[in-house]
């Protein structure tokens, strides 16, 4: 059916095509900008200060509010994340409603209801709009903090603290926010375990009553409304909010680098580099250069056309994918170029970055790279400002940045006046590439080497962005230590060598969850080299290998393949009951540092075997592939040992592939035990 429908659509195609009678050859005239409208906004202010704006769209029978809290960032200092807590906890309660009375009133109106340090939201149907409006002001005015729920969210923000210290990307945002703005800017503060020690429940009470005021305030209302009703309304729910004195504030100044240099974060977990190429910018809403900028961006990196993602994926193929952006601030603005590429091509990725940064810098672009630039801009400005949220937000942003009222509708026509100069003299004032903050976010092992030959001046931090000593590569490895003793060691570890030379069967069962699908991982080995891995699921078996000892074949798919004599000649060397014993012939590469763990790394042909230097257990893998002309390293990480007839097996086995993690946990271990000769065949 599926096929038919694609046929038929296929056919409709070309009859059109043949029906159109268009003259490809020549290439339509661009019109004239289009000309913008926006919906007509009703603005007023409460006597409290805050700013109301209204705007009727009755194309849905919906309407929704959001409620912008404009204060100016202010530094937390030692209690950084206060403002965070506080907007997690607004909503769960106030004197007139419970916090399960609430959600379940939201849930039976099929409601949406949301509080933030920064404000709240609140959309529904057009006939239950006042009644969850209502709640909305509730919470905003209202909202109680008990010990009970502050002790809840402390522990859920620890918990999500703890899960993030191994993520390369979550490290590289945090650093870059610090590198960039400074430790004691707020957009350069984080929350760590050691600042929200230091917040109590009364903290919370106090920035809550401190800086969640209205005389700061814009609320927006938006939908299948009455104009007349809902500004009555919104007086009678917002009226008595107390306005207060928000505390002045001077922002510090941030700086870029006086030269281009690279800041390096050491994660000795990374697969691959998270880059970042920053300086910090002066630019906002309603300066003039501002359409020069977004349209020198969108060319550099605004998209999968743009210069960026074509020279680093598509020719060079060092990454998914790799863009820039221009952020307008008030307060502080910033230009980036990012890429997330596979280690060993760190180096020359940050070449080709600066490369196109430069290039866009000093010469001019073309007229038909500026021309769809143009085109790209207006056709999604064009397609935003149908929605009704768009008006709002624009007269929001007329309100915030105190804009001429007709910013916008003239908003196209300044897209379409840039020129070529005008677009080279932005991207030289914004894209400092000559005074960046080159953030690399990766395993220093396996790229510093080759980032100290692009002559940068390399600066170091840790996992805070605090200054640190260039990490160790590689420690000395003890005079006389071979592989064969740390191999040694690991088996005295899981048991002795007599346990282990006793296993002559081993059978084990692992299961995973993958996009929610259920997969189950069954390994047979029996001695003195002959092996059976089975993966399963959907009822069936996705994948087989099955060694014999002489000859071996893969199953998947539908397909059958023998092993190749190169393929026979790796299984017969390295299969055996436990595949380490194998490695006693590698070579003992290095000491490495794993997340605070030293591990002496046995190398053999294309796989690295890590064992903790303290324990002696493997705590990790990682084997090095050709796919598709790409070398491509894929690691597994070993944890949670647990004794099985004397002898100690990971239970949690989590493989790595590019972003895509999964964790097999073993479920079921016998030992000489649930194996027959036919389990290889």
């Amino acid at each position: 059916m599926k096929n038919k429908i694609l046929s038929i659509i296929a056919v409709l195609t070309l009859s059109f095509s043949a029906t159109a009678q268009i003259d490809r050859s020549i290439q339509p005239t661009p019109g004239p900008a289009p000309r913008v409208k926006l919906g007509d906004a009703t603005t007023f202010t409460l006597k409290n200060g805050l700013h109301v704006i209204i705007v009727e769209n009755h194309k849905l029978p919906r309407a929704s509010a959001s409620l912008t809290i404009d204060n100016k960032p202010y530094s937390e200092g030692n209690k950084a994340g206060l403002s965070s807590i506080m907007g997690s906890l607004l909503g769960r309660g106030t004197p007139s409603i419970t916090k399960d009375d609430f959600n379940e009133k939201v849930d039976y109106l099929g409601a949406r209801v949301s509080f933030y340090s920064s404000g709240a939201s609140a959309s529904s149907l057009k006939k239950y709009f006042s009644e969850i409006l209502s709640l909305m002001s509730d919470g905003v005015k209202n909202s109680q903090f008990t010990q009970e729920e502050f002790d809840k969210e402390i522990k859920v923000t620890l918990d999500n603290l703890k899960s993030g210290e191994k993520s390369v990307t979550d490290i590289a945002r945090r650093v870059e926010d610090v590198l960039i703005y400074g430790k004691n800017h707020p957009y350069g503060e984080f929350t760590s375990k050691k600042s929200l020690k230091n917040i109590s429940l009364q903290d919370v009470k106090d920035n809550f009553n401190t800086y969640y005021k209205p005389n700061n305030s814009y609320l927006i209302i938006v939908g299948d409304i009455d104009t007349k009703k809902i500004k009555k309304e919104v007086k009678q729910l917002f009226g008595d909010w107390t306005k207060g004195t928000i505390p002045a504030y001077t922002l510090p100044e941030t700086k870029n680098a006086p030269h281009t240099e690279i800041d390096f974060i050491n994660m000795s977990n990374a697969v691959q580099s998270e880059i970042t190429v920053v300086n910090n910018i002066n630019l906002k809403l309603g300066d003039e250069d501002l359409y020069a900028a977004l349209l020198a961006n969108k060319i550099l990196g605004g998209g999968g056309t743009a210069r960026l993602f074509m020279n680093l994926r598509e020719d060079k193929a060092y990454t998914y994918g790799s863009y820039s952006s221009v952020r307008q601030s008030k307060y502080a603005g910033t230009f980036r170029a990012t890429a997330s590429v596979r280690n060993m091509v760190t180096d020359s990725a940050v070449v080709e970055i600066q490369k196109e940064i430069n290039k866009i810098r000093f010469q001019k672009v073309t007229a038909e790279e500026l021309k769809n630039a143009k085109a790209a801009y207006i056709g999604s400005f064009v397609m935003n400002v149908q929605k009704p949220t768009t008006a709002a937000r624009y007269a929001l942003n007329i309100a915030r940045y105190n804009l001429p009222k007709d910013f916008y509708e003239n908003y196209l026509a300044n897209i379409n006046a840039v020129t070529i100069e005008e677009a080279q003299n932005a991207a030289h004032k914004y894209f400092k590439g000559n005074k960046a903050r080159i953030i690399i976010t990766g395993k220093g092992s396996e790229v510093l080497k080759n980032l100290e030959k692009l002559n940068y001046n390399i600066n170091y931090f840790d996992k805070e962005g605090n200054p640190t000593d260039k990490p160790e590569m590689n420690m000395p490895i003890p005079k006389g230590l071979t592989s064969e003793a740390v191999i040694n060691s690991y088996f005295e570890a899981i048991g002795g060598k007599d346990k282990v030379a006793a296993v002559k069967t081993l059978l084990m069962s692992s299961n995973a969850t993958v996009q929610g699908m259920a997969l189950n991982l069954t390994t047979k080995m029996a001695a003195p080299n002959k092996s059976s891995m089975v993966i399963s699921g959907m009822g069936q078996v996705l994948s087989k290998q099955v060694f014999n000892g002489k000859t071996g074949y893969t199953e998947g798919q539908g397909q059958h393949k023998e092993m190749t004599a190169k393929e026979l000649a790796k299984a017969t060397a390295r299969t055996s009951v436990f595949k380490d014993s194998k490695f006693k012939t590698g070579k003992l590469d290095r000491i490495e540092n794993l997340e605070g763990k030293n591990a002496y790394v046995v190398v053999l042909d294309d796989t690295e075997i890590f064992y903790d230097v303290a324990s002696g257990l493997k705590i990790k893998e990682v084997v090095t592939s050709e796919v598709g002309g790409k070398t491509v390293k894929t690691p597994t990480e070993f944890s949670d040992y647990k004794e099985v007839n004397g002898i100690q097996f990971p239970h949690k086995m989590t493989l790595s592939m590019g972003p895509m993690k999964m964790d097999f946990i073993l479920t079921e271990v016998k030992i000489n035990e649930g194996v027959s000769d036919k389990d290889f065949e």
